[in-house]
C-alpha cells in the first residue's frame, strides 16, 4: 500500500508535508532561535532580522513559540488518533467474532459516545482528572472512537461472510488466528483511511482545546494558544494569526489528502493502478523493432 500511495502525486505531497510537520515536532524546540518563554523589551514588534515573525504582546519571539509549540500539537493529535484506534477499531473488529453479548455492549457504548456533547463532556472529565495534555487527549480520542469503530465493524462484517473465513472457522482455526491471517489485512485499508482522517481531526481538536486553554495552560506555546493570544491585538498586528492558522490548515489538509489517496489506491482502484504501472513499465522496457531503412527496403 505504501508504494501505491507514493506512486501518486497527491500521496507524495501529503507524505512530504506530514513528514515536515513531524520534523518540526521533533526538532522545533532545537531550531527555535530564542527562548519561547522569554519576554522582551519590544512588544508587538514587526518582522525583522532579530524576530522573523515579530513579537507578541509580551515581547516573546513568535517564530520560536511556533516551533516550540509544534511538538504539543503533533503529539496531541497522535494521541487522539492512537486512542481512537485502540478504543474503536479493535472492538469493532472483535464485535463481529465474540458473540452477540459483546456486540450489543460495544454498539451501545458507541451510540452513547456519539450522543454525548463533546466539548461539555471533555471539560467535565478534564476538570475531574486534572488539566493536562494526556488527560485531554485520552478523553478526546475516546469521544471520536465511534468513527473507527463503525468503519472497522463494517469492513469486518464484509470479510466475515466470505467463504474462506467460514472455511477456516469450520476447520478449527481460532478466532485470533482468523483475525490476524484473514480479517486484518482486508480491513486495514478502510481503517487507514479513517485513521488519517482522525489525525486531521485531532489537529483541529487540539487547536480548539488549547485555544480555550484546556489541556495546556499559558505561557506554554501551542498553535491554538497562539491564535487565542493574537486575537486580542488584531488592531496592532492584523497579520499575527496567519502563521499558526496556516500551519493548522496545511496539516489538516495534508492528512485529509493522505486519506483520500489511501482510499483511491485501495481495492479495485489500487489493483488497476498497479496493473497500469506494470503495463507502462513493460512498454518502456520492451525493445523497439528494427527500424525501416530509408527507401522502404530492409
Amino acid at each position: 500500500m505504501v508504494r501505491r500511495v507514493l506512486a501518486l502525486t497527491s500521496g507524495r505531497t501529503a507524505v512530504a508535508i506530514l513528514t515536515l510537520i513531524l520534523l518540526l515536532a521533533a526538532l522545533g524546540p532545537l531550531l527555535a532561535p530564542q527562548d519561547p518563554l522569554a519576554t522582551g523589551e519590544h512588544p508587538l514588534a514587526s518582522a525583522s532580522g532579530a524576530h522573523w515573525l515579530g513579537t507578541d504582546h509580551l515581547g516573546r519571539d513568535v517564530l520560536s513559540r511556533l516551533l516550540d509549540g509544534s511538538r504539543v500539537s503533533v503529539l496531541g493529535s497522535l494521541e487522539v488518533a492512537l486512542t481512537a484506534l485502540a478504543v474503536g477499531a479493535i472492538p469493532g473488529i472483535l464485535s463481529v467474532h465474540l458473540g452477540r453479548g459483546f456486540e450489543w455492549l460495544t454498539l451501545r457504548l458507541a451510540d452513547t459516545l456519539v450522543a454525548l456533547p463533546f466539548l461539555l463532556f471533555a471539560v467535565a472529565v478534564i476538570a475531574l482528572l486534572g488539566n493536562g495534555l494526556t488527560q485531554a487527549m485520552l478523553v478526546t480520542g475516546t469521544l471520536v472512537s465511534p468513527l473507527l469503530y463503525r468503519v472497522a465493524r463494517a469492513a469486518t462484517l464484509a470479510v466475515a461472510r466470505s467463504q474462506y473465513v467460514e472455511a477456516a472457522l469450520i476447520s478449527g482455526a481460532s478466532i485470533g488466528w482468523v483475525v490476524r491471517r484473514h480479517v486484518w489485512t482486508k480491513v486495514l485499508p478502510p481503517i487507514a483511511v479513517a485513521l488519517a482522517q482522525t489525525i486531521g481531526l485531532g489537529f483541529i481538536i487540539v487547536s480548539s482545546l488549547t485555544f480555550l486553554g484546556i489541556g495546556i495552560q499559558p505561557p506554554a506555546p501551542t498553535w491554538g494558544g497562539l491564535l487565542a493570544s493574537d486575537l486580542g491585538y488584531l488592531s496592532h498586528q492584523p497579520w499575527a494569526p496567519v502563521a499558526p492558522a496556516l500551519l493548522i490548515t496545511v496539516t489538516v489538509w495534508a492528512a485529509n489528502l493522505l486519506a483520500d489517496t489511501i482510499r483511491d489506491v485501495s481495492g479495485e482502484a489500487g489493483h488497476a493502478l498497479v496493473n497500469s504501472r506494470r503495463a507502462q513499465a513493460n512498454r518502456l522496457n520492451k525493445p523497439d523493432p528494427d527500424p525501416v531503412p530509408a527507401g522502404g527496403a530492409r
